[in-house]
């Protein structure tokens, strides 16, 4: 890419200026992982007890590190928080949903054969009766890829049948990057699309392969408590019904009306493909919806700069978890997260120690934590929507998610295989510490767009969110892998994700030498990174651009 190797020829004389990378200390890494992950925290769910004492602790170390507040302004001055009111949504009583094929009906089950998800549209009941079903293929509307898979189809009224996944997954070639999920394959983007066009429903047919689960995750996922943003337009995000289907509960709805769902698969994965209405098919649903708001924080801190205070570089994380929940097998109910997140928070803390003891940087470093990223990216969301920082000044975005509180690597990874020069400047800076990129070894599960980086990078701020390696040191790939392996297996998103003494952090504190070096090589510059002209996010950063002038 010439233009990155034009912005990072303009950024050497800037590192030159740059205060050299601290170090970091693994001992303070560790006793910042032990208290967030204590059970007195009750596992940091959003609006618990758990909560309170989160977020006192991040400020108060904020506070010790000599950092300022970054957040809500009121009477001109900063707290150090954000609020971040919450939609919460619950399906109260029974789902009741009828099928009719060829005049004859069926009810069908919630959980077994379609997952349907508390509304979040604001309707209290759900109530529809013998709509019709169209089937859009994969529900893209990409201008940039001349690829339009409504054809003006007018969905008003109508379910939308949507296949999960790009055009070009099964192929493995095409408009959408092969096997490589772009948002476009991702089951958020279906339903937002879906409600711009004012579908009544949407229903997205579940096949394991293009989702990179099973249908258990989708149940268990879908059918429980749902929770948002508060919205002042739902509707506009949200249409009054969001489901997914079984595949072969979806194949034989096709068969019933003349239609076969492979056949039609294999058109919607071209650019001719035009929408068909599945004839004599229709569904019935009533359900009703109990709607609540609830109260949350991000926590927010800032170095301010000295020359550009206003133009921001911002390291973000999560500080949320599951809290108390359902028993494992040893009666143990706190969600600790441990690793999910109180890593990337520890992280968080130790740069901002770091940036307090440095002279000013040019532009300000925003330390953003925040809530909610468990049930959906919803803090980083809400603040991407209600921005303490313009959108168009934040240079770009760090997220640190579930680090590993082990020995180094000898290479580091990033959610998904985004194309932009903040990687690019990462790459080049990680030589220095001989370390490499590792690819996303499963680009078609879309991790890109499951982490707190992905509401910034919807918007076209450059953001990408930081992995640990896997090519450890001591061990090679094959200790790395197996830890990752056992990680997901045994711990992630249970109890059992627990501090361990025997962890060195020593890995982190290493990998926070580049991301100090990364950061504050932008915040004493004046570059202003990119996507590649090929992402799906660069129309949306240039369409700013006049505001960076």
């Amino acid at each position: 890419m010439k233009h990155a190797t034009l912005v990072l020829m303009g950024l050497a004389a800037a590192a030159a200026h740059a205060a050299e990378a601290p170090k970091f200390d693994p001992k303070r890494l560790a006793q910042d992982v032990k208290t967030l992950s204590s059970d007195e925290f009750e596992g940091r769910g959003p609006n618990t007890a758990g909560e309170t004492k989160t977020v006192d602790y991040l400020v108060q170390q904020f506070k010790a590190a000599g950092l300022k507040p970054g957040g809500d302004l009121a009477g001109g001055q900063r707290a150090w928080t954000q609020d971040v009111p919450l939609g919460r949504f619950e399906i109260k009583g029974p789902v009741k949903l009828t099928l009719t094929e060829g005049g004859a009906s069926r009810e069908l089950k919630q959980g077994p054969d379609m997952a349907v998800r508390a509304s979040m549209s604001g309707l209290k009941q759900v109530s529809f009766k013998n709509a019709p079903l169209v089937f859009v293929g994969y529900g893209v509307t990409a201008p940039e890829r001349k690829w339009d898979d409504f054809k003006g189809m007018d969905l008003k009224g109508k379910l939308a049948v949507v296949l999960i996944n790009d055009p070009d997954f099964e192929t493995g070639q095409g408009e959408f990057g092969g096997k490589a999920m772009t948002y476009y394959g991702r089951w958020t983007y279906k339903y937002e699309e879906m409600a711009r066009r004012g579908a009544l429903g949407t229903i997205i047919v579940h096949e394991t392969a293009p989702a990179s689960y099973g249908w258990p995750t989708v149940q268990n996922s879908n059918t429980n408590v749902m929770y948002d943003v508060v919205r002042k337009e739902p509707r506009k995000s949200h249409a009054p019904m969001e489901a997914w289907i079984q595949r072969d509960l979806a194949a034989a709805m096709f068969k019933s009306a003349g239609l076969d769902f492979e056949a039609l698969k294999k058109q919607a994965q071209t650019r001719a493909f035009k929408p068909v209405a599945l004839k004599g098919v229709s569904l019935s649903a009533d359900y009703a919806v109990d709607a609540q708001v609830i109260k949350s924080k991000n926590v927010v801190a800032i170095r301010e700069g000295s020359k550009q205070p206003k133009q921001v570089v911002i390291y973000s994380g999560h500080w949320d978890h599951l809290g108390v929940g359902q028993p494992d097998a040893k009666g143990d109910k706190i969600y600790n997260g441990a690793v999910d997140n109180a890593t990337g928070i520890a992280a968080m803390l130790e740069l901002a120690r770091a940036y307090a003891k440095q002279p000013a940087p040019q532009r300000s470093v925003v330390f953003l934590a925040v809530t909610a990223e468990e049930k959906g990216l919803l803090g980083s969301e809400y603040y991407a929507s209600n921005p303490l920082y313009p959108l168009a000044s934040t240079v770009g975005v760090i997220n640190m998610d579930a680090l590993s509180p082990r020995g180094p690597a000898r290479d580091f990874n990033i959610s998904g295989s985004a194309k932009l020069d903040l990687l690019d400047r990462l790459v080049a800076k990680a030589k220095g510490w001989d370390m490499r990129l590792s690819p996303d070894p499963k680009p078609e599960a879309g991790y890109f767009f499951r982490s707190d980086h992905f509401p910034f990078a919807k918007r076209g701020v450059p953001a990408i969110s930081f992995g640990s390696g896997k090519d450890w040191v001591e061990g090679g790939t094959q200790a790395g892998l197996a830890e990752e392996a056992a990680y997901t297996e045994k711990n992630y998103h249970q109890p059992s994700d627990e501090f361990d003494p025997a962890w060195t952090f020593t890995g982190m504190a290493r990998d926070l030498e580049l991301l100090y070096a990364v950061g504050a090589e932008l915040a004493n510059s004046t570059v202003w990174p990119n996507w590649a002209r090929d992402s799906e996010f660069r129309a949306a950063r240039d369409k700013s651009a006049s505001e960076r002038k």
